[in-house]
């Protein structure tokens, strides 16, 4: 039965360039719509930008240009990275949009009149000279614990404290250096704490689609339990769906100087990019897709990253569900990449643009091919061992795959005028086996492309045996043994083009490359199991693909070293300065010597993340329980939300000061302190937990 698919994946946000870190849910989407269409299936698949928001006005007026300028240059640069990468989607359209206004205007009015919008005054910093309000990201000033400079509105990077805005000392707007005011503006709110929206996602989260497959991956099931607790307990906060001007963004209707908050649009993105493709073609009926009822027999999937979890299994499916619209068929949710193990990290030269692996040459169908042998349909993150994906792309699509045909194509065109001789049958019977046992198709239905791979590699290990068992070379030498070289040659190939047909998902401009070499129609899933007949001419054999070298990847990394010195989030550099030579000043003569009696009085153990979740209120605060072999875990609130997703957390090993007297918060007692690393220079942004070496076990003192 043929499936009618709409899928999305997560819209990039108009600020900032490609990496290969994004590339890991595109690909592993593109993949799967390139497989289900294999099958016949009918699949829309669409993407836009994100465009609204401060950080992008604030960025276009930096450049000197209006944010319409900026948000269409950045839409042909996102565009270009993502064809560059065989990323193909059918429409790529922009939340700036005529189609995107029209949607956020229809489900505000549908959920203002369920009764799920309402306005409350709330209190926030504004800066007089931009006359805007002030996220907490945009002001700074001095810890009120630590005194260090240059620090957020609600948390310190230096000591860890956190704290309200209106604690800072000598705070600052970072956009234009003027000293704060607190004003009160009234917002607009989706009370996503409304029992009806609560009961809803309680069921729906734990709940499956129409084809009995569960909507969340078990790991993001779990994680909205705890997100919404248990039957009869609600700790979901209303969204403040709401920002006030300036800001780029579609203005309310009936609110004047009031905008959609980005993360209400957003999503609807995903709609608003089937419209315009559903309207350029003609021939797309879009209430089948998105409509309520009318969308009971079609599909819709959304491709996110772990980070944006919360948006898209929470607020979103509560609004497209009281605003009368279909909700999510399937959240297909990936991990974040790590290089070699670690973050990705501009000073280690590992956080690589899509634009700089492209300008080096570097063939993006070995990325494709190394990130889908790391996917197994989970939110694990995957690492990309650059030393090891080296090897693997040399051993598997060079030295297994590609060797087939580069042993076998001369004989046939040389010796036989180009067409192929009957093949052994008995050779092929493997290959339509495991056609006939669906087990590569499962697993890329499943998205569990690593034991999709495991499986064809298995077969072109089957195909090298046979022609190193055959050996056509001495065959070619040998008087009187035409027939066998004809038929081992053509059985090879067949064997090839089954495993190209396997491939095609991953390596469409290979499997393109093997389809006019074997002067076929492009291969679909269900034709794998045929045979090219004799008699069947195929072209000369052109080289597909090339190992990779090291020397490569070294330019790779060199050239990503040079994007370093990143600009400080600050925009009044003068300031930014001031701000670091006043903390210096106030350093300077110290002496920066400490006796090992005064390091023995720090207790530092070895601490297991037990749990780790969001706190509701806090920007930059996850609260961890942490096991140091006590009766009893300890409660730790750590400024790590930016760089950590919670849920990559639980199970981690890691280190904290045990003897820190414990710190009264507003969102409770904090005892005691993780470590963490960052650079304080600014060249490496983000923070980066301390983990013990293996072996290591919760209540071990490090000394």
């Amino acid at each position: 039965m043929s499936r009618k698919i709409f899928v999305t994946n997560a819209l990039p946000y108009a600020n900032g360039d490609i990496h290969l870190g994004h590339l890991v849910g595109y690909i592993q989407a593109d993949v799967w719509v390139r497989f289900q269409r294999m099958q016949g299936h009918e699949v829309h698949y669409v993407c836009a930008d994100d465009t609204h928001g401060t950080p992008v006005m604030l960025r276009a007026e930096k450049e000197g240009v209006s944010p319409e300028q900026l948000i269409a240059r950045v839409h042909g640069e996102h565009l270009r990275d993502f064809t560059d990468f065989s990323v193909a989607f059918d429409n790529y359209h922009s939340t700036h949009s005529d189609e995107n206004r029209f949607f956020a205007e229809d489900i505000y009015a549908k959920l203002k009149a369920a009764g799920l919008i309402e306005t409350r005054a709330i209190e926030q910093f504004y800066d007089p000279v931009k006359q805007m309000f002030l996220p907490d990201r945009f002001i700074k000033g001095e810890c009120p614990k630590c005194g260090a400079a240059d620090q957020y509105g609600d948390n310190c990077e230096v000591c860890g404290a956190a704290y309200a805005p209106t604690d800072l000392k000598n705070p600052f707007s970072a956009v234009s250096g003027a000293k704060p005011e607190m004003r009160s503006s009234e917002h607009y709110f989706f009370k996503l704490s409304d029992p009806r929206a609560v009961d809803f996602l309680r069921d729906w989260t734990q709940g499956s689609n129409a084809s009995g497959t569960r909507r969340l991956q078990a790991e993001a099931a779990n994680k909205m339990k705890e997100w919404l607790g248990e039957p009869g307990e609600n700790k979901l906060s209303d969204w403040d769906i709401s920002r006030d001007a300036p800001y780029f963004g579609f203005e309310i209707p009936g609110a004047p100087g009031k905008y959609f908050y980005v993360w209400l649009d957003a999503p609807i993105g995903y709609f608003a990019s089937l419209k315009h493709l559903a309207e350029r073609s003609g021939a797309i009926d879009i209430d089948r897709f998105i409509g309520g009822e009318a969308a009971r027999d079609t599909e819709m999937v959304h491709f996110i990253g772990k980070d944006i979890l919360y948006f898209h299994a929470l607020f979103w499916p509560a609004m497209l569900h009281f605003a009368g619209y279909r909700t999510p068929s399937q959240l297909a949710v990936n991990g974040f990449l790590t290089v070699d193990g670690a973050k990705m990290s501009k000073s280690r030269g590992t956080f690589i643009t899509a634009r700089s692996y492209i300008e080096q040459k570097l063939n993006p169908e070995w990325l494709r091919y190394y990130f889908a042998a790391k996917s197994n349909g989970t939110m694990e993150d995957v690492d990309l061992s650059l030393d090891d994906m080296i090897a693997k792309v040399n051993a598997d699509l060079v030295g297994k795959f590609i060797n087939i045909a580069s042993r076998c194509a001369g004989f046939i065109t040389k010796r036989f005028d180009g067409k192929l001789g009957a093949p052994d049958l008995d050779a092929l019977a493997p290959y339509r086996a495991s056609l006939d046992s669906g087990e590569v198709a499962r697993a890329y239905d499943n998205r569990d492309y690593s034991r999709a791979l495991r499986e064809i590699m298995r077969l072109a290990d089957a195909a090298n045996a046979y022609v190193n068992d055959h050996k056509p070379w001495e065959l070619a030498k040998q008087d009187g043994q035409d027939a066998a070289l004809h038929r081992v040659c053509s059985t090879a190939l067949n064997q090839f083009r089954i495993l190209a047909g396997l491939l095609k998902p991953i390596l469409p401009t290979v499997a393109a490359q093997v389809e006019a070499f074997l002067n076929i129609a492009p291969l679909t899933w269900g034709q794998l199991t045929d045979t090219l007949p004799a008699g069947h001419a195929i072209n000369k054999y052109q080289h597909m693909m090339t190992r990779i070298e090291r020397a490569q990847i070294d330019k790779l990394i060199d050239a990503n070293k040079a994007s370093l010195a990143p600009v400080p989030e600050n925009s009044s550099r003068q300031r930014h300065a001031e701000s670091q030579q006043k903390s210096a000043e106030a350093q300077a003569g110290a002496d920066d010597t400490i006796k090992i009696d005064d390091f023995t009085k720090v207790d530092l153990r070895i601490a297991k993340i037990v749990s780790a979740e969001h706190v509701e209120g806090a920007d930059k605060l996850l609260r961890l329980q942490l096991d140091i072999g006590e009766d009893q875990p300890r409660q730790v609130f750590a400024g790590i939300k930016s760089a950590y997703d919670p849920a990559t957390l639980v199970g981690r090993m890691t280190v904290m000061v045990a003897n820190l007297a414990p710190r009264k918060m507003k969102f409770g007692m904090s005892e005691g302190m993780v470590l963490a690393a960052s650079d304080e220079s600014g060249a490496t942004p983000g923070l980066f937990i301390l983990s013990p070496d293996a072996g290591a076990t919760p209540g071990m003192r490090v000394k």
